[in-house]
C-alpha cells in the first residue's frame, strides 16, 4: 500500500479537500498507474502561498492550481538517493484550494473532479510527464483526462 502524507496549510481547508478523499484518490492512482509501493507528499495551501511557490520556483508572479516536485529529477548533476530507482518517495504535489474552486466554476464540475484531476495531473508530473500547452492535444493531457474519466467510471460503479 501506498503512503500518503498530507497537509494544510490551515486547519479549515480539511473542508475543502477533505483527508479521506485526498488519501482514497491519491491511492486510486497510483493503483492506476502500477505505483501500488509508492509515497507522495500533498499540500493544500491558498492563492497567496502558491503565488509565492510559483515565483520562487519558477519565476511565475502569480497563482497556479498545482505544483509538482518531483523527487528524481533527471536534469539534476546528483539525485538522492544514490540510487533513484530504490526512492519510493515520489514527490510533493502542491494544491491551491483558491484556484481548484474557481476551476469547479469555470469548468463546471464538482470538487472530487477536480481534485481528482489536480491529483491525477500532479503524479504524472512526478512520474516524468509534462506538456508545454494546456492544449487538450498534448499527450500528458490526453492521458490525465482519461485517467479521470475512467476513475469517475469506477466510483460510480
Amino acid at each position: 500500500m501506498s503512503v500518503v502524507d498530507v497537509t494544510y496549510e490551515d486547519e479549515l481547508m480539511v473542508k475543502r479537500a477533505p483527508l479521506v478523499l485526498v488519501e482514497s484518490t491519491v491511492q486510486a492512482i497510483l493503483n492506476f498507474l502500477d505505483k501500488t509501493e509508492s509515497e507522495v507528499a500533498c499540500t493544500f495551501v491558498s492563492d497567496a502561498s502558491m503565488q509565492e511557490l510559483n515565483f520562487t520556483y519558477r519565476g511565475k508572479r502569480e497563482s497556479t492550481d498545482i505544483l509538482s516536485f518531483a523527487q528524481i529529477d533527471e536534469d539534476d548533476d546528483f539525485s538522492f538517493p544514490p540510487h533513484p530507482e530504490d526512492s519510493k518517495f515520489l514527490g510533493d504535489i502542491v494544491i491551491s484550494l483558491d484556484a481548484m474552486e474557481r476551476n469547479c466554476e469555470d469548468f463546471k464540475v464538482e470538487v472530487d473532479e477536480e481534485l481528482t484531476r489536480l491529483l491525477v495531473h500532479g503524479i504524472l508530473h512526478l512520474l516524468g510527464w509534462d506538456h508545454e500547452t494546456n492544449d487538450d492535444s498534448e499527450p500528458m493531457l490526453i492521458k490525465q483526462e482519461e485517467m479521470v474519466k475512467m476513475m469517475r467510471k469506477e466510483s460510480i460503479a
